[in-house]
């Protein structure tokens, strides 16, 4: 994963005399590839590591990246919240420079609108392995 073109990861942080760096935020699906199809579509990202079952994506002038797990037990989160369902733990929320023509984007590439919108400049989306996602502007 050294090669030259891998664009760089995190810089790290020094606290209590360690190194910390997020080098990705971890998203399980029934199908880790699919979903890292959807999301290097989505953001333009690089995938920097792909086998059966994960991928990795990193942005192309560095910093964390996002990473996927095929877990065959995987339940997609309800959201809002309700009862006994499986609820969301995490998210992303990405800045976009053109909301409504990010949620095109997104839309025409798998995403789905979610049917609550909790706030004016800001617009909640559903990834293909129904993880939820925010956009939103500076105004947000």
């Amino acid at each position: 994963m050294s090669e030259p073109d891998v664009p760089p990861s995190a810089v790290p942080n020094q606290h209590e005399g360690l190194e910390f760096s997020l080098s990705a935020t971890v998203l399980e699906s029934r199908d880790a590839n699919a979903l890292a199809d959807f999301y290097e579509a989505l953001l333009g990202w690089r995938r920097i590591y792909d086998e059966p079952g994960w991928s990795m994506l990193r942005p192309p002038h560095g910093g964390s990246g996002l990473s996927f797990n095929t877990d065959p037990l995987y339940e997609p989160p309800v959201w809002p919240a309700t009862g006994p369902h499986q609820q969301m733990q995490s998210h992303l929320d990405l800045l976009v420079s053109d909301l409504p023509r990010a949620v095109e984007h997104a839309l025409a590439r798998g995403a789905t609108l979610a049917e609550f919108q909790p706030q004016e400049h800001v617009r909640v989306l559903i990834d293909p392995a129904g993880h939820p996602f925010c956009f939103f502007d500076e105004n947000g």
